[in-house]
Protein backbone atom coordinates (compact mmCIF):
# COMPACT_ATOMS: atom_id res chain seq x y z
CA UNK A 1 0.00 0.00 0.00
CA UNK A 2 1.36 3.42 -0.95
CA UNK A 3 1.40 5.87 1.94
CA UNK A 4 0.01 9.38 1.69
CA UNK A 5 1.89 12.27 3.27
CA UNK A 6 0.37 11.69 6.72
CA UNK A 7 2.17 12.77 9.93
CA UNK A 8 2.24 9.08 10.98
CA UNK A 9 2.91 5.57 9.74
CA UNK A 10 0.17 3.00 9.24
CA UNK A 11 -0.08 0.76 12.34
CA UNK A 12 0.67 -2.93 11.89
CA UNK A 13 -2.94 -3.99 12.50
CA UNK A 14 -4.23 -1.81 9.66
CA UNK A 15 -5.23 -3.78 6.55
CA UNK A 16 -6.81 -1.08 4.42
CA UNK A 17 -10.39 -0.09 3.53
CA UNK A 18 -12.59 -2.85 2.13
CA UNK A 19 -10.49 -5.76 3.40
CA UNK A 20 -12.28 -8.26 5.70
CA UNK A 21 -11.05 -8.71 9.25
CA UNK A 22 -10.50 -12.44 9.97
CA UNK A 23 -12.85 -14.01 12.49
CA UNK A 24 -14.90 -17.10 13.15
CA UNK A 25 -17.42 -16.39 10.40
CA UNK A 26 -16.85 -17.46 6.82
CA UNK A 27 -15.92 -14.54 4.59
CA UNK A 28 -18.58 -13.85 1.91
CA UNK A 29 -17.37 -14.32 -1.64
CA UNK A 30 -17.94 -10.61 -2.29
CA UNK A 31 -15.00 -9.92 0.02
CA UNK A 32 -12.62 -12.53 -1.34
CA UNK A 33 -9.83 -11.53 -3.74
CA UNK A 34 -10.09 -11.97 -7.49
CA UNK A 35 -7.34 -11.61 -10.07
CA UNK A 36 -7.68 -10.03 -13.51
CA UNK A 37 -4.49 -10.96 -15.32
CA UNK A 38 -1.93 -9.90 -12.67
CA UNK A 39 -4.23 -7.38 -11.01
CA UNK A 40 -5.31 -8.80 -7.65
CA UNK A 41 -8.43 -7.04 -6.36
CA UNK A 42 -9.03 -7.09 -2.60
CA UNK A 43 -12.78 -7.61 -3.06
CA UNK A 44 -15.23 -8.12 -5.93
CA UNK A 45 -17.21 -4.87 -5.68
CA UNK A 46 -16.09 -2.51 -8.45
CA UNK A 47 -17.13 1.05 -9.34
CA UNK A 48 -18.58 1.05 -12.84
CA UNK A 49 -17.77 3.95 -15.20
CA UNK A 50 -20.16 6.89 -14.79
CA UNK A 51 -19.92 10.08 -16.85
CA UNK A 52 -19.76 13.24 -14.75
CA UNK A 53 -20.00 15.85 -17.53
CA UNK A 54 -17.91 18.21 -15.41
CA UNK A 55 -14.89 19.25 -17.49
CA UNK A 56 -14.72 22.99 -18.18
CA UNK A 57 -14.21 24.96 -21.39
CA UNK A 58 -14.31 22.04 -23.83
CA UNK A 59 -10.93 21.02 -22.40
CA UNK A 60 -11.54 17.41 -21.39
CA UNK A 61 -9.48 18.16 -18.28
CA UNK A 62 -10.45 16.44 -15.04
CA UNK A 63 -10.58 18.74 -12.04
CA UNK A 64 -11.22 18.87 -8.28
CA UNK A 65 -14.72 17.45 -8.73
CA UNK A 66 -13.24 14.27 -10.19
CA UNK A 67 -10.55 14.13 -7.50
CA UNK A 68 -13.12 14.11 -4.70
CA UNK A 69 -15.62 11.97 -6.61
CA UNK A 70 -13.28 9.08 -7.39
CA UNK A 71 -11.11 9.15 -4.27
CA UNK A 72 -14.18 8.88 -2.01
CA UNK A 73 -15.03 5.49 -3.52
CA UNK A 74 -11.49 4.32 -2.79
CA UNK A 75 -11.69 5.64 0.75
CA UNK A 76 -14.81 3.50 1.19
CA UNK A 77 -13.09 0.28 0.14
CA UNK A 78 -13.90 -0.22 -3.56
CA UNK A 79 -11.26 -2.53 -5.01
CA UNK A 80 -11.24 -1.01 -8.50
CA UNK A 81 -12.56 2.38 -9.59
CA UNK A 82 -13.07 2.69 -13.34
CA UNK A 83 -13.05 6.26 -14.63
CA UNK A 84 -15.89 7.54 -16.76
CA UNK A 85 -16.08 7.11 -20.53
CA UNK A 86 -13.07 9.15 -21.67
CA UNK A 87 -12.69 10.29 -25.26
CA UNK A 88 -9.67 9.27 -27.31
CA UNK A 89 -10.43 12.07 -29.79
CA UNK A 90 -11.97 15.48 -29.15
CA UNK A 91 -14.85 14.75 -31.53
CA UNK A 92 -15.41 11.47 -29.67
CA UNK A 93 -16.86 13.12 -26.57
CA UNK A 94 -20.49 12.52 -25.69
CA UNK A 95 -20.78 16.18 -24.71
CA UNK A 96 -18.71 19.34 -24.47
CA UNK A 97 -18.21 18.64 -20.75
CA UNK A 98 -16.77 15.14 -21.17
CA UNK A 99 -13.35 13.96 -20.03
CA UNK A 100 -10.67 13.32 -22.62
CA UNK A 101 -7.28 11.73 -23.02
CA UNK A 102 -6.50 12.89 -26.56
CA UNK A 103 -3.61 15.18 -25.62
CA UNK A 104 -0.77 15.29 -23.12
CA UNK A 105 -2.20 18.21 -21.11
CA UNK A 106 -4.84 15.81 -19.79
CA UNK A 107 -2.27 13.51 -18.17
CA UNK A 108 -1.36 15.50 -15.04
CA UNK A 109 -4.94 16.05 -13.75
CA UNK A 110 -5.63 12.32 -14.08
CA UNK A 111 -2.32 11.26 -12.60
CA UNK A 112 -2.95 13.13 -9.34
CA UNK A 113 -6.28 11.29 -8.99
CA UNK A 114 -4.67 7.91 -9.73
CA UNK A 115 -1.90 8.63 -7.23
CA UNK A 116 -4.40 9.51 -4.49
CA UNK A 117 -6.56 6.43 -5.11
CA UNK A 118 -3.51 4.19 -4.85
CA UNK A 119 -2.89 5.46 -1.30
CA UNK A 120 -6.19 3.81 -0.29
CA UNK A 121 -5.03 0.40 -1.57
CA UNK A 122 -7.44 0.53 -4.53
CA UNK A 123 -6.75 0.19 -8.23
CA UNK A 124 -7.73 2.57 -11.01
CA UNK A 125 -9.22 1.75 -14.39
CA UNK A 126 -9.72 3.81 -17.53
CA UNK A 127 -12.61 3.37 -19.95
CA UNK A 128 -11.34 4.42 -23.37
CA UNK A 129 -14.18 5.52 -25.61
CA UNK A 130 -15.44 7.28 -28.71
CA UNK A 131 -19.09 8.35 -28.85
CA UNK A 132 -19.44 8.23 -32.65
CA UNK A 133 -22.90 9.35 -33.75
CA UNK A 134 -23.93 9.92 -30.12
CA UNK A 135 -21.34 12.68 -29.67
CA UNK A 136 -21.97 16.45 -29.45
CA UNK A 137 -25.02 16.17 -27.18
CA UNK A 138 -26.40 18.10 -24.22
CA UNK A 139 -25.48 16.56 -20.83
CA UNK A 140 -28.34 14.51 -19.33
CA UNK A 141 -29.05 16.79 -16.37
CA UNK A 142 -29.47 19.95 -18.51
CA UNK A 143 -32.50 21.17 -20.46
CA UNK A 144 -32.73 19.47 -23.84
CA UNK A 145 -30.64 16.57 -22.63
CA UNK A 146 -29.44 14.00 -25.17
CA UNK A 147 -30.31 16.25 -28.12
CA UNK A 148 -27.52 17.05 -30.55
CA UNK A 149 -25.75 20.39 -30.46
CA UNK A 150 -25.18 21.30 -34.09
CA UNK A 151 -21.73 22.31 -35.37
CA UNK A 152 -22.87 25.88 -36.08
CA UNK A 153 -24.47 26.39 -32.65
CA UNK A 154 -23.52 29.86 -31.30
CA UNK A 155 -22.48 28.29 -27.98
CA UNK A 156 -19.48 26.74 -29.68
CA UNK A 157 -20.32 23.48 -27.90
CA UNK A 158 -21.21 21.43 -30.99
CA UNK A 159 -19.28 19.67 -33.75
CA UNK A 160 -19.73 17.30 -36.67
CA UNK A 161 -20.23 13.71 -35.54
CA UNK A 162 -19.00 10.55 -37.25
CA UNK A 163 -20.21 6.97 -37.47
CA UNK A 164 -19.89 3.79 -39.50
CA UNK A 165 -22.89 4.84 -41.63
CA UNK A 166 -24.94 8.05 -42.07
CA UNK A 167 -27.76 6.91 -39.77
CA UNK A 168 -28.88 9.14 -36.88
CA UNK A 169 -29.53 7.59 -33.48
CA UNK A 170 -32.86 9.43 -33.19
CA UNK A 171 -34.86 12.30 -34.70
CA UNK A 172 -33.33 14.60 -32.09
CA UNK A 173 -29.75 13.85 -33.06
CA UNK A 174 -27.74 14.77 -36.14
CA UNK A 175 -26.93 12.43 -38.99
CA UNK A 176 -23.29 11.34 -38.66
CA UNK A 177 -20.76 11.67 -41.42
CA UNK A 178 -19.76 8.20 -42.65
CA UNK A 179 -16.21 7.47 -41.60
CA UNK A 180 -13.62 6.98 -44.31
CA UNK A 181 -10.98 4.30 -43.99
CA UNK A 182 -8.55 7.05 -43.00
CA UNK A 183 -10.96 8.14 -40.24
CA UNK A 184 -11.04 4.54 -39.00
CA UNK A 185 -7.26 4.22 -39.02
CA UNK A 186 -6.93 7.58 -37.23
CA UNK A 187 -9.36 6.41 -34.55
CA UNK A 188 -7.45 3.17 -34.02
CA UNK A 189 -4.25 5.17 -33.66
CA UNK A 190 -6.01 7.50 -31.20
CA UNK A 191 -6.80 4.51 -28.98
CA UNK A 192 -3.12 3.53 -29.10
CA UNK A 193 -1.89 7.02 -28.26
CA UNK A 194 -4.42 7.32 -25.44
CA UNK A 195 -3.16 4.05 -24.01
CA UNK A 196 0.35 5.49 -23.83
CA UNK A 197 -1.08 8.39 -21.83
CA UNK A 198 -2.86 5.91 -19.55
CA UNK A 199 0.52 4.41 -18.72
CA UNK A 200 1.88 7.84 -17.82
CA UNK A 201 -1.16 8.51 -15.63
CA UNK A 202 -0.61 5.30 -13.67
CA UNK A 203 -3.77 3.38 -14.57
CA UNK A 204 -3.86 -0.30 -13.60
CA UNK A 205 -6.62 -1.44 -15.96
CA UNK A 206 -8.05 -0.36 -19.30
CA UNK A 207 -11.55 -1.08 -20.57
CA UNK A 208 -12.38 -0.56 -24.24
CA UNK A 209 -15.94 0.76 -24.49
CA UNK A 210 -17.88 -1.29 -27.05
CA UNK A 211 -21.31 -0.76 -25.50
CA UNK A 212 -24.26 1.61 -25.00
CA UNK A 213 -24.51 2.75 -28.60
CA UNK A 214 -21.16 4.47 -28.85
CA UNK A 215 -18.83 4.18 -31.83
CA UNK A 216 -17.58 0.61 -31.46
CA UNK A 217 -21.08 -0.62 -30.60
CA UNK A 218 -22.27 1.18 -33.75
CA UNK A 219 -19.79 -0.80 -35.83
CA UNK A 220 -20.81 -4.09 -34.19
CA UNK A 221 -24.53 -3.67 -34.80
CA UNK A 222 -26.20 -4.34 -38.17
CA UNK A 223 -28.78 -1.64 -37.38
CA UNK A 224 -26.19 1.16 -37.35
CA UNK A 225 -23.52 -0.33 -39.63
CA UNK A 226 -24.59 -0.55 -43.28
CA UNK A 227 -21.08 -0.39 -44.75
CA UNK A 228 -20.17 -2.49 -47.77
CA UNK A 229 -16.40 -2.52 -47.22
CA UNK A 230 -14.30 -4.70 -44.89
CA UNK A 231 -15.75 -2.91 -41.83
CA UNK A 232 -19.41 -3.75 -42.52
CA UNK A 233 -21.80 -6.47 -43.57
CA UNK A 234 -20.73 -9.82 -42.15
CA UNK A 235 -20.15 -10.52 -38.46
CA UNK A 236 -16.42 -10.87 -39.14
CA UNK A 237 -16.31 -7.45 -40.81
CA UNK A 238 -18.37 -5.70 -38.14
CA UNK A 239 -16.06 -6.87 -35.33
CA UNK A 240 -12.93 -5.97 -37.30
CA UNK A 241 -12.42 -2.46 -35.88
CA UNK A 242 -12.71 -3.74 -32.31
CA UNK A 243 -10.08 -6.42 -32.90
CA UNK A 244 -7.78 -3.89 -34.55
CA UNK A 245 -8.19 -1.54 -31.58
CA UNK A 246 -7.44 -4.37 -29.15
CA UNK A 247 -4.26 -5.10 -31.10
CA UNK A 248 -3.31 -1.40 -31.13
CA UNK A 249 -3.87 -1.03 -27.40
CA UNK A 250 -1.95 -4.24 -26.65
CA UNK A 251 0.98 -3.05 -28.75
CA UNK A 252 1.76 -0.53 -25.99
CA UNK A 253 -0.16 -1.95 -22.98
CA UNK A 254 2.00 -4.89 -21.91
CA UNK A 255 0.49 -8.38 -21.85
CA UNK A 256 0.87 -8.62 -18.07
CA UNK A 257 -1.46 -5.64 -17.57
CA UNK A 258 -5.23 -6.09 -17.31
CA UNK A 259 -7.34 -5.24 -20.37
CA UNK A 260 -11.09 -5.59 -20.75
CA UNK A 261 -14.00 -4.79 -23.05
CA UNK A 262 -17.50 -3.64 -22.19
CA UNK A 263 -20.18 -5.11 -24.44
CA UNK A 264 -23.85 -4.41 -24.95
CA UNK A 265 -24.74 -8.10 -25.08
CA UNK A 266 -28.17 -7.47 -26.61
CA UNK A 267 -29.64 -4.49 -28.42
CA UNK A 268 -33.20 -5.07 -27.19
CA UNK A 269 -34.54 -4.99 -30.76
CA UNK A 270 -35.42 -7.83 -33.11
CA UNK A 271 -32.90 -6.95 -35.83
CA UNK A 272 -29.97 -5.75 -33.72
CA UNK A 273 -26.88 -7.27 -32.12
CA UNK A 274 -28.08 -10.22 -30.06
CA UNK A 275 -26.92 -12.81 -27.56
CA UNK A 276 -25.97 -15.26 -30.29
CA UNK A 277 -23.50 -12.73 -31.69
CA UNK A 278 -22.23 -11.94 -28.20
CA UNK A 279 -21.50 -15.63 -27.64
CA UNK A 280 -19.80 -15.84 -31.02
CA UNK A 281 -17.71 -12.75 -30.20
CA UNK A 282 -16.86 -14.16 -26.77
CA UNK A 283 -15.32 -17.20 -28.47
CA UNK A 284 -13.33 -14.90 -30.77
CA UNK A 285 -11.99 -12.97 -27.78
CA UNK A 286 -11.12 -16.20 -26.01
CA UNK A 287 -9.15 -17.41 -29.01
CA UNK A 288 -7.47 -14.02 -29.34
CA UNK A 289 -5.93 -14.50 -25.91
CA UNK A 290 -5.28 -10.83 -25.15
CA UNK A 291 -8.45 -9.85 -23.26
CA UNK A 292 -8.71 -10.41 -19.50
CA UNK A 293 -12.24 -9.22 -18.69
CA UNK A 294 -15.61 -9.09 -20.45
CA UNK A 295 -17.94 -6.55 -18.84
CA UNK A 296 -21.53 -7.45 -19.74
CA UNK A 297 -24.06 -4.67 -20.20
CA UNK A 298 -26.79 -4.10 -22.81
CA UNK A 299 -28.71 -1.64 -24.96
CA UNK A 300 -28.10 1.96 -25.92
CA UNK A 301 -27.71 1.63 -29.68
CA UNK A 302 -31.31 1.74 -30.82
CA UNK A 303 -33.80 4.49 -30.03
CA UNK A 304 -36.65 1.94 -30.29
CA UNK A 305 -35.16 -0.47 -27.77
CA UNK A 306 -37.58 -2.16 -25.39
CA UNK A 307 -35.60 -2.92 -22.25
CA UNK A 308 -37.20 -5.10 -19.59
CA UNK A 309 -35.69 -3.39 -16.56
CA UNK A 310 -35.72 -5.09 -13.16
CA UNK A 311 -33.14 -5.75 -10.42
CA UNK A 312 -30.15 -7.69 -11.78
CA UNK A 313 -31.72 -7.73 -15.27
CA UNK A 314 -28.36 -8.02 -17.03
CA UNK A 315 -26.97 -10.87 -14.93
CA UNK A 316 -28.22 -13.55 -17.38
CA UNK A 317 -25.96 -12.06 -20.07
CA UNK A 318 -22.88 -12.39 -17.88
CA UNK A 319 -24.00 -15.89 -16.91
CA UNK A 320 -24.17 -16.95 -20.58
CA UNK A 321 -20.78 -15.41 -21.36
CA UNK A 322 -19.20 -17.12 -18.36
CA UNK A 323 -20.66 -20.49 -19.33
CA UNK A 324 -19.35 -20.00 -22.87
CA UNK A 325 -15.86 -19.21 -21.63
CA UNK A 326 -15.87 -22.35 -19.53
CA UNK A 327 -16.78 -24.61 -22.46
CA UNK A 328 -14.11 -26.74 -24.08
CA UNK A 329 -13.31 -25.92 -27.67
CA UNK A 330 -12.19 -28.64 -30.06
CA UNK A 331 -9.91 -26.25 -31.96
CA UNK A 332 -8.49 -24.42 -28.97
CA UNK A 333 -5.86 -25.17 -26.38
CA UNK A 334 -6.19 -21.71 -24.80
CA UNK A 335 -6.78 -21.82 -21.06
CA UNK A 336 -9.71 -19.63 -20.06
CA UNK A 337 -8.44 -16.88 -17.81
CA UNK A 338 -10.97 -14.26 -18.87
CA UNK A 339 -13.02 -12.91 -15.98
CA UNK A 340 -16.64 -11.82 -16.38
CA UNK A 341 -18.32 -8.79 -14.83
CA UNK A 342 -21.99 -7.97 -14.51
CA UNK A 343 -23.64 -4.59 -13.97
CA UNK A 344 -27.10 -3.02 -13.82
CA UNK A 345 -29.53 -2.40 -10.94
CA UNK A 346 -27.53 -4.37 -8.40
CA UNK A 347 -28.14 -2.50 -5.17
CA UNK A 348 -27.75 -4.85 -2.21
CA UNK A 349 -25.16 -7.11 -0.66
CA UNK A 350 -27.42 -10.15 -0.86
CA UNK A 351 -27.77 -9.66 -4.63
CA UNK A 352 -24.02 -9.33 -5.09
CA UNK A 353 -23.32 -12.42 -3.01
CA UNK A 354 -25.93 -14.55 -4.78
CA UNK A 355 -24.48 -13.67 -8.20
CA UNK A 356 -21.00 -14.66 -7.07
CA UNK A 357 -22.02 -17.79 -5.16
CA UNK A 358 -23.97 -19.05 -8.16
CA UNK A 359 -20.89 -18.40 -10.33
CA UNK A 360 -22.82 -16.17 -12.73
CA UNK A 361 -20.01 -13.61 -12.71
CA UNK A 362 -16.59 -13.11 -11.14
CA UNK A 363 -16.99 -9.40 -10.44
CA UNK A 364 -19.98 -7.15 -9.74
CA UNK A 365 -19.85 -3.58 -10.98
CA UNK A 366 -22.14 -1.02 -9.38
CA UNK A 367 -22.84 2.55 -10.45
CA UNK A 368 -25.83 4.39 -8.99
CA UNK A 369 -25.44 2.52 -5.71
CA UNK A 370 -22.13 4.37 -5.31
CA UNK A 371 -23.79 7.67 -6.21
CA UNK A 372 -26.37 7.15 -3.47
CA UNK A 373 -23.73 6.01 -1.01
CA UNK A 374 -20.05 6.58 -1.89
CA UNK A 375 -19.18 4.18 0.96
CA UNK A 376 -21.34 1.49 -0.65
CA UNK A 377 -18.75 -1.22 0.05
CA UNK A 378 -19.25 -0.59 3.78
CA UNK A 379 -23.00 -0.95 3.26
CA UNK A 380 -22.48 -4.27 1.46
CA UNK A 381 -20.33 -5.48 4.35
CA UNK A 382 -23.04 -4.61 6.87
CA UNK A 383 -25.70 -6.34 4.79
CA UNK A 384 -23.54 -9.48 4.54
CA UNK A 385 -22.59 -9.31 8.22
CA UNK A 386 -18.86 -9.19 7.64
CA UNK A 387 -16.47 -6.86 9.41
CA UNK A 388 -14.14 -4.98 7.10
CA UNK A 389 -11.38 -2.53 7.80
CA UNK A 390 -12.10 1.17 7.29
CA UNK A 391 -9.83 3.99 6.26
CA UNK A 392 -7.70 4.73 9.31
CA UNK A 393 -9.20 8.16 9.97
CA UNK A 394 -12.71 6.65 9.72
CA UNK A 395 -12.10 3.78 12.17
CA UNK A 396 -14.39 5.33 14.77
CA UNK A 397 -17.24 5.08 12.31
CA UNK A 398 -16.72 1.33 12.18
CA UNK A 399 -16.61 1.15 15.99
CA UNK A 400 -19.90 3.05 16.18
CA UNK A 401 -21.41 0.71 13.63
CA UNK A 402 -20.29 -2.30 15.68
CA UNK A 403 -21.88 -0.84 18.83
CA UNK A 404 -25.12 -0.19 16.95
CA UNK A 405 -25.10 -3.79 15.72
CA UNK A 406 -24.55 -5.10 19.26
CA UNK A 407 -27.35 -2.88 20.57
CA UNK A 408 -29.67 -4.11 17.81
CA UNK A 409 -28.85 -7.75 18.61
CA UNK A 410 -29.50 -7.21 22.34
CA UNK A 411 -32.80 -5.50 21.57
CA UNK A 412 -33.82 -8.39 19.34
CA UNK A 413 -32.94 -10.90 22.06
CA UNK A 414 -34.98 -9.02 24.68
CA UNK A 415 -38.08 -9.00 22.48
CA UNK A 416 -37.91 -12.77 21.96
CA UNK A 417 -37.60 -13.69 25.64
Amino acid sequence: MEEFNYPFKYPNYYKGPGIPIPGEKKIPKAFTPVTINNLKLKNRVVVSPMCQYSCSNNSGLMNDWHLVHYSTFAKGGASLIIFESTAVQKEGRISFADAGIWNDSQIAPMKRICDLIHTFDSYVGMQLAHAGRKASTIPPFLEGSRNSIMPNDPSGNGWQVFGPSPIAYSDYMMVPKEMTKKDIKDTIEAFRQSTIRCIECGFDFIEIHCAHGYLLNQFLSPTSNKRTDEYGGSFENRIRIVLEIIDAVRSVWSRDKALGVRLSCVEWTDDGWNMDETIKFTKVLRELGTIDLIDCSSGGNNHNQKIKVCPMYQVPFADSVKKTLNEKYEKSNVNNKIKVATVGLINHGEEIESILQEDRADIVMCARSFLRNPLFVCQVARELDVEIDHQLQYQRGRESDDRNKQHHNKSSESTTK
